[in-house]
């Protein structure tokens, strides 16, 4: 069969900023094509014949987009592909910095920030839940490179330096994969992807705070079978989803130590894949160099080929890195030359394969059979044991424990598993031992109840007294508190509707060391008396966790507070959904009931037959089954929402619990 090969995919991304370079960079009207112009240098000289403008051709341009339309455009298409047996890839390629690991993971304090990783899970089980005789099964893997060596982002035991962490690229019949690599099952959206995300190596240097050190490659493994196993075929496909790391110009980043060292390992694995992309679009080129790094070895089966690619290129919209995003787009534009001829993978038979273990089962079976008849041990056998045999091993067993015989020859597993099931039943019939033990262990546990008792009567008791002392010395009067601070910088009120604290001073307030109810009541005692607190030893800072909200936090305050807000609709949302199918299923057990009292009815009165032997059913019975129907796809429907609302609530709820966490520490 003929294929028309189709070239790969390629999209720019230009990272939002407020200094856009226009004057040097101009996007097309038609958003698929990009110029450059960069003025010619003065030590050129007279004669200065240096290229000053280029001019781009790519199949989109993404601007000040949102995370939500770059999915639409580079990733949707191809993940639906792949759950009809198209095996994906989408690659994100740039200068550090440029957003690559925002566009492929996008960020954990906000929903509406995913980025392609987790909404092509989300559109995976989207879809698996829509198919009503297709059973998908999701599986996943995450691979880090780093410094030429492979790590597994989802096994942490084995970390950076333990010997038992041996990954490698291997061969194989089915194509390339990495041995040793764990492949976890999928059972929920947002459950192992961002374990792994917390797994990588991330540096800082003058571009970037939180620089990826590593190429990180994440594959999902699809399956596809029929739910009721009438058809055992199985469709395979997977998606990979590769994060490569920035290129780094050591003269901008100023990058130093370690830091300097990855850059050296990325250049390099950055140039060799390079290498690859150009060798891969001539169509004259007999070797192609898959076996330079560990990265194009590793992207063998991924870049090009039998498989729908895309590639988005991020680059900045600004003058001083034009010199950097000339060169990536250069990459893209040799990314879009490379041709590709997606073939679906073939469909296989899960049944050959228990087949062919059964024959196994017997092969082994009879080998053990000549075995024996070689070793002339002509008592073994492989059958289950009959009731003489067993009737003969619980004669042994009683003679055994009367000292007897010493000894029970054994003969073969099944006679073990004999002999053991006639020990249990000798036990069981063995009368009962006096209760002496039980009678004991009565009178400890009373014991151990009294002890408990006497404790707690004591720590109420210290309590109590640790309570009279505190509140005797925190409400002592300012004069003869030999340890207080300034009037003007320690003092405030708890009453009142003035500010609790002066501005441009350091807030302190005694709290006891004991229960948050002894220091609840020691507070209403103070609003009450309308007395001060003032500063003692041992004290808690209070107020920090308000200051750091309206000053170092107050961004992070906001994203949890929007965060909080959509988490709570959408829980709204899942109880209304839940109301909804209840108020459904109720209206579906009451029309089946009037169903099958229309059906009671039209068997006492007679039924009629047409000509081809069909009852007839009467209007009334007619709109009740249609009825039913009706009402069973709607339920189906809201099922089907309720269950992405519930991945979206879990979502939403581990960004939230992030904010909260991240809100405590900014506070400590």
């Amino acid at each position: 069969l003929f294929r028309t090969p189709s070239r790969v995919l390629a999209f720019v991304r230009v990272k939002p900023t407020a200094h856009f370079a226009q004057d040097m960079i101009r996007l097309g009207a038609d958003n698929k094509s990009i110029d450059i112009y960069i003025q010619k240098s003065p030590r050129g000289g007279v004669v200065n014949n240096s290229q000053t403008d280029w001019s781009f051709k790519l199949d989109g341009v993404l601007h000040n987009t949102s995370q939500e339309m770059v999915y639409e455009t580079v990733a949707k298409d191809l993940v639906c592909k792949a759950l009809q047996g198209y095996n994906g890839t989408i690659m994100c390629y740039g200068q550090t910095g440029a957003g690559k690991t925002y566009t492929m993971t996008g960020t954990s304090s906000e929903y509406r920030n995913r980025g392609i990783i987790p909404r092509a899970i989300q559109q995976v089980f989207k879809s698996a839940a829509a198919f009503l005789n297709i059973l998908v099964t999701v599986r996943i893997s995450y691979l880090e490179i780093y410094n030429e060596a492979l790590f597994d982002l989802l096994a942490p035991a084995l970390g950076r330096g333990c010997k038992d962490n041996q990954l490698c690229v291997m061969d194989g019949p089915q194509g390339v994969y990495v041995k040793g690599l764990s492949i976890h099952p999928l059972s929920l959206e947002f459950s192992l992807h961002w374990q792994g995300e917390t797994n990588r190596v991330i540096g800082e240097h003058s571009l970037n705070k939180n620089s990826s050190r590593s190429h990180c490659i994440f594959t999902m493994y699809i399956e596809c079978r029929s739910r009721d196993y009438t058809n055992h075929k199985c469709l395979k496909s997977k998606i990979t989803l590769i994060d490569l790391a920035g290129s780094e110009r050591l003269s901008k980043t100023g990058s130093e130590g370690q830091v300097r060292v990855e850059a050296s390992y990325i250049n390099k694995s950055l140039s060799f894949l390079e290498q690859l992309i150009i060798a891969l679009a001539d169509p004259k080129r007999e070797h192609i160099p898959f076996r330079q790094s560990k990265l194009t070895h590793v992207l063998k089966d991924s870049l090009g080929g039998g498989c729908n690619t895309a590639l988005v290129t991020n680059i900045y919209g600004e003058a001083e890195h034009v010199e950097e995003t000339l060169s990536s787009l250069r990459f893209a534009t040799r990314m879009n030359w490379v041709t590709a001829e997606p073939v679906p993978n073939e469909p296989f038979y899960r049944e050959p394969s228990v087949k062919a273990l059964e024959e196994e089962i017997q092969l082994l079976k009879q080998e053990l059979i000549m075995q024996v008849n070689l070793t002339s041990h002509s008592l073994m056998t492989y059958n289950p044991l009959t009731t003489a045999q067993r009737a003969e091993i619980r004669s042994q067993v009683q003679k055994y424990l009367r000292g007897v015989i010493e000894e029970i020859d054994i003969v073969n597993v099944r006679q073990i598993q004999e002999v053991f099931r006639q020990f249990k039943v000798i036990l069981r019939m063995k009368p009962h031992q006096p209760k002496v033990p039980s009678r004991i262990w009565k009178r400890k546990r009373k014991m151990k109840r009294k002890m408990k008792k006497k404790k707690k009567k004591k720590k109420r008791r210290t309590r109590k007294r640790k309570r009279k002392e505190v509140t005797r010395t925190v409400m002592k009067s300012p004069q003869s508190n030999p340890l207080r601070m300034p009037r003007t910088s320690s003092r405030f009120s708890l009453g009142g509707s003035k500010s609790l604290f002066p501005e441009g001073a350091l807030h302190w307030v005694v709290f006891p060391e004991c229960s948050s109810k002894a220091r609840g009541r020691d507070l209403e005692i103070c609003r009450n008396t309308g007395q001060e607190w003032w500063w003692e030893p041992h004290m808690v800072v209070v107020g920090a966790f308000e200051v750091f909200k309206k000053e170092t936090g107050q961004e992070i305050h906001r994203i949890f507070r929007d965060n909080k807000r959509i988490l709570i609709a959408k829980k709204k949302g899942s109880h209304s959904v839940a109301q909804r199918l209840n108020s459904l299923k109720e209206e579906m057990e009451a029309t089946k009931e009037a169903l099958e009292a229309q059906k009671r009815k039209r068997r006492q009165e007679g039924e009629y037959t047409d000509e081809k032997g069909q009852v007839i059913i009467d209007e009334q019975e007619f709109s009740l089954i249609v009825k039913l129907k009706e009402l069973k796809e709607e339920h189906k429907a809201g099922f089907t929402e309720l269950k992405d609302l519930k991945a979206e609530i879990q979502y939403c709820q581990y960004l939230v619990d992030k904010c909260r966490k991240r809100l405590i520490s900014g506070t400590e």
